[in-house]
């Protein structure tokens, strides 16, 4: 399963990658504008930041405008995958990209049919977006990746899931349990993924332990 950085800082996405087990790195118009950047050239920085796919958007809203966009943001670099909204005039757009073998990340999902449309349409990834649509309603988000998960493996779509929204960490959990192929969370719920109380207290034990015998580490 790939976990992917949803941020647009390159302080967080550098911090992030020093840890070793972060796959790539999703980005979003809010994100960027929060950046104070050109978009281009802060693209280009991700890039050289991450080894994994780095997600843009275009900001089009129709099909030509989007398919330019996209073509331009494909050309910053093999990382880069195109994310569009799960718009008619998006899945249109979804369709030729991947016709011309142009990675695609259809976002903004909030339905299975707009999921399963996405994978028809060829997208590489699908962005469901749980902690939205559970702000709506509880527990729909999760249902959403669940029945998304059964009907792209009844279907044998190739199209992967990345669980994005992500409010808190029993999202992350529940995402990986039902077997998304990917989640994008911002920095501040990764950094608890490895962090449990119980870890710090057996940690403190065995350290405690140690110098209680007056043990000494060999050179």
């Amino acid at each position: 399963m790939q976990i992917f950085l949803d941020s647009a800082s390159l302080d967080e996405i550098r911090l992030a990658e020093a840890w070793g087990w972060i796959d790539g790195v999703t980005t979003n118009p809010t994100l960027v504008a929060a950046a104070g950047k050109n978009y281009d050239e802060l693209l280009r920085e991700i890039i050289s930041a991450t080894k994994g796919p780095v997600s843009a958007e275009v900001i089009a809203t129709d099909k030509n405008g989007m398919l330019a966009q996209a073509r331009f943001l494909s050309q910053l670099g093999k990382q880069v995958v195109v994310k569009l909204p799960c718009t008619t005039e998006g899945l249109a757009a979804t369709r030729v990209l991947s016709q011309e073998k142009i990675k695609t990340n259809v976002t903004l999902i909030f339905s299975l049919s707009q999921g399963l449309l996405a994978a028809k349409a060829g997208a590489t990834y699908c962005s469901p977006f749980v902690g939205r649509l559970e702000d709506q309603a509880p527990q729909q988000g999760e249902e959403l990746l669940s029945h998304l998960r059964t009907a792209y493996d009844d279907y044998h779509f190739q199209t992967k899931i990345i669980a994005a929204s992500m409010r808190h960490l029993a999202h992350f959990e529940s995402a990986v349990g039902i077997g998304v192929d990917a989640v994008t969370a911002p920095l501040h719920i990764l950094e608890k993924l490895s962090k449990h109380h119980l870890t710090d207290l057996g940690l403190q034990k065995f350290l405690d332990d140690w110098h209680r015998a007056n043990l000494k580490f060999p050179n």
